[in-house]
């Protein structure tokens, strides 16, 4: 056991989903030509005047709300002062001493709940492109909303941060507040680490790992900086506080300039800005906009609908294919076989995670729900929805245009029992193999059984009698 104790806090920036931009009516869509989404207010020209957007409050107070945040009546906007290419007008919009969303919590597996200080709105800053030793500077992204969710130094290890950064990126997802897309910059931390001995209450002199936009390298970068600063304090040096970047390559921090403090930002209110006033109405409104919180959701369907654990995080992982879900088992008794539907032949269908954050099968999922009330009731078998189910994603049209009155007649036991002769006289090699020991040949006769009827058969009961009249 180390002779220390890692410390970490956690800056994440969330983009907001919004369609325009923070202070402005330009677009906030991912990528598009090099300073195409900008105009005089998101570059800062003289003489222009920001306009706050009202959905960015909706959406940070939403964010509050499902981090058990205190929502503030009164927050104002700041300048955070400092010179950096990104940023043209050479201050930031952010929050400071008033932010919008205060005193919340995530809470771990481990039963460990992670502060969480404040949630403040900003704006993003552009990018900057380095190529053949020139840097060149995009705006298209300077402007585009963020809040800032700033996390106490409660991490006691990667595994907790890691977690953390999971479940805030899962939740802002589910709220529908983000896409939390770390490849694209939609959701970016700054790691503040530091060690102490084992025991000991006073922090130590912590170092700033930014912009982190992906959960390996957060890992990686944590992992390696406990260790750089327990071998300095080990050879007696003092750590230094530092804004570190992570080099990937070599897979190692370092050193980008001395840690700065508020006081270096020289904040002052924003003056073309207004005081937000956000009402206690406004905020019940908004609550209950929210959709049922996963946790609550998770125990639903483990209980009611006997989904297993595994299938449950999958049907979670996104807001979009967790309310489809809900529509297609409406008044089911099985419950799985929607879970079965969704897992397999509609996800088989979708490449990308992006497919399966959209969610948007050609089967709507009341018509998955007509589809399966036919099982419930007894009427088609579990093969007999999986085909019609292909046919029905092929074409986007109802089951009705695919089954017959036949299909849905069902075998009785007469039928049945003349179907299972049928295929044993048909097929006397696999029930000469059933009889010498070859137990698996049975399911060949089941498939014949099962393709003579289009899978209206109950497999199981054919199962059953097969056995009995080769016995």
């Amino acid at each position: 056991m180390s002779k220390y104790e890692l410390v970490a806090g956690l800056e994440t920036h969330v983009e907001l989903a919004t369609k325009t931009k923070i202070f402005c009516g330009c677009s906030t869509e991912f990528g598009g030509e090099p300073n195409t989404h900008c105009c005089p207010v998101c570059i800062g020209l003289p003489g222009t005047l920001p306009k706050l957007n009202q959905k960015v409050v909706e959406y940070a107070v939403l964010a509050g709300l499902a981090t058990h945040c205190e929502i503030s009546e009164v927050s104002t906007m700041a300048r955070k002062n400092y010179v950096y290419p990104d940023l043209s007008k050479n201050y930031q919009i952010s929050q400071f001493d008033m932010p919008l969303c205060t005193h919340g919590w995530i809470e771990l597996s481990n039963g460990r709940k992670i502060r969480i200080t404040r949630i403040h709105i900003e704006e993003d800053a552009g990018k900057l492109v380095h190529s053949r030793g020139n840097t060149y500077v995009d705006y298209n992204r300077g402007g585009v909303p963020l809040i800032e969710i700033v996390s106490e130094p409660d991490i006691r290890s990667i595994e907790e941060a890691k977690e953390y950064v999971e479940k805030l990126q899962f939740l802002m997802r589910y709220i529908g507040v983000s896409d939390c897309r770390m490849e694209e910059g939609s959701m970016r931390c700054d790691v503040n680490v530091s060690v102490r001995p084992q025991g000991i209450e006073k922090l130590g002199t912590r170092t700033e790992i930014k912009n982190m936009n992906s959960i390996s390298f957060i890992t990686k970068a944590m992992a390696y900086e406990y260790d750089r600063q327990c071998d300095l304090l080990d050879s007696g040096e003092a750590v230094t506080q530092e804004t570190l970047r992570y080099n990937e390559a070599d897979e190692c921090t370092e050193s980008m300039r001395g840690k700065e403090d508020a006081d270096d930002y020289r904040y002052f209110p924003e003056p073309d800005l207004p005081t937000i006033h956000v009402t206690k109405d406004w905020v019940d409104k908004l609550r209950t906009q929210l959709p049922e919180s996963p946790e609550a959701r998770r125990q639903r369907w483990m209980e009611k609908l006997e989904i297993s654990d595994a299938d449950v995080q999958l049907l979670l992982r996104y807001r979009e294919v967790a309310d489809y879900f809900d529509k297609a088992c409406d008044g089911l008794k099985n419950g799985k076989a929607a879970a079965s539907c969704i897992l397999g032949q509609i996800f088989r269908r979708m490449e990308t995670e992006a497919d399966k954050e959209a969610f948007a099968p050609t089967v709507p999922p009341e018509n998955l729900n007509a589809l399966l009330r036919l099982l419930d009731a007894g009427k088609i078998r579990m093969n007999l929805v999986k085909s019609t189910l292909e046919k029905m994603l092929d074409t986007g049209k109802p089951y009705g245009e695919f089954l017959s009155e036949k299909d849905l007649a069902g075998v009785d036991d007469s039928q049945l029992t003349a179907l299972c002769r049928e295929a044993l006289e048909k097929n006397p090699k696999a029930a000469e193999d059933y009889r010498a020991g070859k137990e698996k040949a049975v399911k060949s006769l089941v498939g014949y059984v099962m393709k003579s009827t289009r899978g209206r058969a109950d497999a199981q009961k054919a199962e059953e009698l097969l056995l009995k009249l080769m016995a």
